[in-house]
């Protein structure tokens, strides 16, 4: 059975969300939190929810997304949450199995850290979930094993302990192997690294790991 997939878009700089389109299945739900609503019916997707304060957006802006979203939960400007996790909270009440986050980095940095972490509590839940931009997919990966695809769209794969340590990381099939090796917090072994063979696989028994993979932007 395949799992839910909930698209989440929020409120950062524009020109770091790629074509969403590109992103969609049958059944998928798409959230727009604040300004992430109005880039949703700005690419010609009709928002299944949008919701937050919509302080970012002008008047005229928000009239159009409550013409064309389906259900529309606006929130005052002072609350403890953020529209992202509003929205992701929600995405949670869906049950959703797979959720994807864009408009979420770039921009001020406290926003974009912030956002970072809301995938810890996503992993707790064992709700697969990843960050993407035009140029980064970013995922945050517990101990175990696990397996990678090539990506010719991400070339570049880093690993970057978000825990005080990762222990005994293997990597099998990247350009730079390793076998059962530390790496402590603020280390930067694992720093841009790539796959040789069609599928990689990558394992550490403790720790968390902030898995990004990139590429370059043409100049």
């Amino acid at each position: 059975m395949e799992m839910k997939r909930v698209i989440v878009v929020g409120g950062g700089p524009k020109s770091y969300i790629p074509d969403l389109k590109a992103y969609a299945c049958d059944e998928c739900i798409w959230i727009g939190a604040d300004q992430g609503a109005e880039v949703l019916v700005e690419q010609g997707v009709a928002p299944d929810i949008a919701i937050g304060d919509f302080d970012s957006v002008s008047e005229r802006s928000l009239a159009e997304i409550k013409k064309k979203s389906k259900h529309v939960f606006v929130y005052p400007d002072e609350k403890d949450e953020t529209d992202l996790e509003l929205a992701i909270n929600e995405a949670l009440r869906l049950k959703a199995g797979h959720i994807l986050l864009f408009g979420v980095t770039g921009g001020r940095i406290d926003h974009s850290q912030a956002n970072m972490q809301l995938l810890y509590p996503l992993m707790k839940e064992n709700v697969k979930s990843a960050i993407i931009d035009r140029q980064n997919r970013v995922e945050l990966v517990s101990a175990g094993e696990h397996k990678m695809e090539a990506d010719e769209c991400y070339p570049y794969v880093s690993f970057l302990p978000v825990t005080l340590e990762v222990t005994d990381i293997t990597l099998e099939g990247f350009y730079y192997p390793l076998d059962r090796a530390y790496l402590p917090f603020g280390s930067t072994l694992c720093i841009s690294n790539r796959l040789i063979e069609d599928t990689g696989t990558f394992s550490f028994e403790s720790g968390i790991l902030l898995v990004i993979r990139s590429t370059d932007l043409p100049t």
